[in-house]
């Protein structure tokens, strides 16, 4: 679908820039053919060089301006995007499923209010202090940004652990961890993004980057969280003698219920981390010569006159 989008926009552009150069002269030129036109050929070659397909493996140095579709077939993209499908969407996984954790373990119900609260504020925190961290770290000691997002997915395990485990109290720690790791590594995601393929198009690489969001918050949401807890809850009920009421929602109580799917969760987000180990190795290089070009620019930068 993405492809699609773009091959349109493509020739949308193309046909302006034929109007805008239009001249008396091209209005004499013999008028071609209908057949010529319809040439499925010519159709095929137009549109494989207003994608630039031939240009798809031939890609820049890192921090230039990538095409969409250079970036996009990228192996550095698919890491990026793995890892974070893997961090992000086991942390959404975790906040989705919020309620019904904090209520199969006991907690009351101004608790959940509370773990809310966590969640918003340490999500905000994580993306404000992650982006400064990583900056001043980055222009200090030359800490690549993208292992600032590997600890970042290695921090989110431990607060699937605390819940899987659902050891007294651990639901405020998870809250905490889970919303600042969220935070931070959607902002660090986003930066990487634009330092590694440029601005050009970052507009579009952003929201290509963003898919793994919604793909792991289903994967861990639905597929392991929601069908886990469903299994667990027809269990105590069948071990109660309970026949299941299919107007009612499934019920579970117990740290049973939701411990198998968040020790598959955690497996999951540590995976994550372990694949953008292999980021961090590609990316070393660069983001010391991406810190050297921005501190030679900062010394050439002319001073403002004192007047």
């Amino acid at each position: 679908m993405m492809i699609i989008i773009i091959i349109q926009n493509k020739l949308k552009f193309t046909r302006s820039e034929k109007n805008k150069k239009h001249t008396p002269e091209a209005e004499n030129l013999p008028i071609q053919s209908s057949e010529s036109k319809l040439n499925p050929l010519s159709c095929w070659k137009g549109i494989f060089v207003i994608c630039n397909f031939q240009d798809i493996f031939k890609k820049p140095e890192r921090g230039e301006n990538y095409t969409i579709l250079q970036a996009i077939f990228s192996i550095d993209m698919l890491i990026l995007f793995i890892s974070t499908t893997c961090g992000v969407g086991g942390a959404l996984a975790g906040i989705d499923n919020l309620g019904q954790i904090s209520d199969s373990l006991g907690y009351k119900k101004h608790s959940i209010a509370t773990f809310i609260s966590l969640l918003s504020i340490w999500n905000f925190l994580g993306r404000i202090l992650s982006g400064f961290a990583s900056e001043i770290v980055l222009t200090k000691y030359n800490f690549p940004r993208t292992l600032f997002l590997t600890l970042f997915i290695l921090l989110s395990c431990v607060g699937h652990a605390l819940i899987a485990f659902g050891l007294p109290n651990s639901l405020y720690f998870s809250s905490i961890i889970l919303g600042f790791c969220l935070g931070a590594q959607l902002s660090l995601a986003s930066t990487i993004i634009s330092e590694m393929f440029g601005l050009k198009h970052f507009s579009t690489l952003y929201s290509v980057g963003s898919v793994s969001s919604p793909i792991g918050s289903y994967i861990f949401n639905v597929k392991v969280a929601g069908q886990l807890y469903d299994k667990e809850a027809l269990k105590q009920m069948e071990s109660l003698g309970i026949k299941r009421d299919i107007d009612k929602e499934l019920r579970c109580d117990g740290v049973h219920c939701f411990r198998m799917a968040f020790v598959v969760i955690t497996v999951a987000t540590f995976f994550g981390f372990l694949v953008s180990i292999i980021l961090v190795l590609r990316t070393r290089k660069f983001y010391r010569k991406f810190r050297e070009g921005v501190n030679s620019f900062e010394e050439i930068e002319p001073k403002n006159p004192v007047s």
